[in-house]
């Protein structure tokens, strides 16, 4: 084999070994993710949130689109600099539009202290209760 051809080969198998080590940390993660915070169902988490922290993790101009009643936003891209808002004695119920954030946002709270994460299935999206919205 030519030394190109050593070169190309060498460079293909550190790629896939790349990628191999990408896909199990995501799947770890995605695993690790689903441990730390419990899913509920729309009717589970309407029961429980009026006793918790509710905060939506959308971006601003989602949740001035439409947010659940009551619910503070913390937008996962805020998170770092205001997870001391968080008092992690008390359940947080978090959402955001289709559920893909909230298991980020599940990592930072409970290295932030808080135990009870839960997460609404589906995201806002799937909410059918009370909305409010800017005008």
């Amino acid at each position: 084999m030519s030394k190109k051809g050593r070169i190309s080969m060498s460079a293909i198998t550190a790629v896939l070994i790349l990628l191999g080590v990408i896909i199990i940390y995501s799947v770890v993660m995605f695993f690790y993710q689903r441990r730390i915070m419990k899913t509920l169902t729309e009717e589970e988490f309407r029961t429980g949130y009026r006793k918790a922290q509710l905060v939506d993790i959308r971006e601003p101009n989602e949740f001035e689109n439409g947010h659940i009643l009551g619910a503070r936003n913390i937008p996962l891209s805020q998170f770092r600099m205001r997870i001391k808002e968080f008092r992690p004695d008390q359940p947080v119920y978090i959402y955001c539009q289709s559920g893909m954030r909230t298991g980020r946002a599940a990592q930072m709270l409970r290295r932030h202290g808080v135990q009870e994460i839960y997460d609404l299935k589906g995201g806002f999206k799937m909410w059918n209760g009370k909305v409010k919205k800017k005008k």
